[in-house]
């Protein structure tokens, strides 16, 4: 036996199930000495399941798909922040060839965003209407990894505000489509007026959710519907309304409202018992390692630090049924110098990144 790789310290397994050591053969998890282990490497620090960005557009620039070099770096970027699992959030590019890189990311795709014409950023959606909503949730589907992507509001430069994309019908028969195809459906929402139709239509996850009001916090938590809420992304917002306040002071004012009230947003929705998750919205145009700084900013919103960890370890990698430091699985872990959970600040700077059972950084 060669190559096996040690990893000492404090293993953080589970927010409370601490050990001191693992090892790692043939690229899997072990927490049992292996007998006749030559060449062995040591890592020492605080160990943590590699880090998950709940949503992330890897392919995806700011005027849509990007060329596979740039896929490629932007994923490199997010393992170098410890970004080890990524659910891509939409993108239109096809980024499969990326299954057979030890090296990157793991990917869990949601498909090509959803989206009615002309009422989303172009070349990033299919644009389509009503009618064809559940066959293009079907195709998309069947192309991703168990998620499908709608976007659920967006400016109607009409009424010159956020409104719904979509009417009632057509989305609880999309998203029963979807369930029917063993896939979990999420939708991009920035308003309040989505939100109540697509969660009663059997939605599972929320991205961004600023336009969670106190009136539907009840009903999200007793649907067990997660949100992303990817507050760097939501940071943003500011300058959105600025560009557009001459064109759309209505919808320009609204997005202003939904920032300031962004971290009672957040904190009342965990506060009730909604599964918060990270998720960045790296790519298009933010850029990609940003998961530390949406950790620090559910603290900042008043989520405790453990649970803003398992955010992005052991609850997110839970979510979405992907395995942890156990036993068997293959070793994706991210080792620091100190106690992420005194300080979570310290995962802004990895001390060794692993990944598929190799020190990669």
């Amino acid at each position: 036996m060669s190559g096996v790789l040690q990893v000492r310290g404090r293993i953080l397994v589970g927010p409370d199930d601490i050990r001191d050591e693992l090892w790692v053969v043939d690229g899997r998890i072990s927490y049992d000495r292996p007998v006749g282990a030559r060449d062995v490497r040591t890592v020492d620090g605080w160990a943590l399941p590699g880090l998950v960005d709940a949503h992330c557009h890897v392919g995806l620039g700011p005027h849509g798909p990007v060329d596979q070099d740039i896929a490629e770096k932007q994923a490199l970027t997010d393992r170098e922040a410890g970004a080890l699992l990524i659910r891509d959030a939409g993108s239109p590019s096809d980024t499969r060839w990326i299954d057979d890189r030890e090296d990157l990311p793991k990917i869990v795709r949601a498909g090509r965003h959803i989206a009615r014409t002309r009422r989303y950023i172009r070349g990033y959606a299919h644009e389509i209407e009503p009618d064809d909503l559940v066959a293009y949730v079907a195709q998309e589907a069947r192309r991703g990894d168990g998620w499908v992507k709608l976007v659920g509001d967006w400016i109607d430069r009409d009424l010159g505000d956020l409104a719904p994309l979509w009417p009632r019908e057509a989305v609880e028969a999309a998203i029963a489509e979807a369930h029917r195809l063993g896939a979990r459906v999420t939708a991009h929402c920035f308003a309040e007026n989505s939100l109540q139709d697509l969660v009663e239509a059997g939605i599972d996850c929320i991205e961004h959710a600023t336009g969670l009001t106190e009136d539907l916090i009840p009903l999200f938590a007793e649907r067990g519907v997660a949100i992303v809420p990817t507050l760097v992304n939501i940071a943003t917002f500011p300058k959105l309304a600025e560009g557009g306040e001459s064109k759309f002071p209505r919808w320009s004012a609204h997005m202003r409202r939904l920032h300031e009230r962004r971290y009672d947003t957040v904190r009342n929705a965990y506060d009730a018992g909604i599964p918060v998750f990270v998720g960045t919205d790296a790519g298009g145009t933010l850029p990609h390692g940003l998961v530390a700084a949406e950790v620090e900013e559910l603290v900042a919103a008043g989520i405790p630090p453990k649970e803003a960890l398992s955010a992005t370890t052991w609850g997110a990698r839970r979510w979405l049924g992907r395995p942890g430091l156990d036993e068997g699985a293959p070793a994706d872990l991210v080792v620091y110098e100190t106690d992420p959970r005194a300080d979570v600040r310290v995962l802004a700077a990895p001390r060794r990144i692993v990944l598929n059972g190799r020190v990669v950084s």
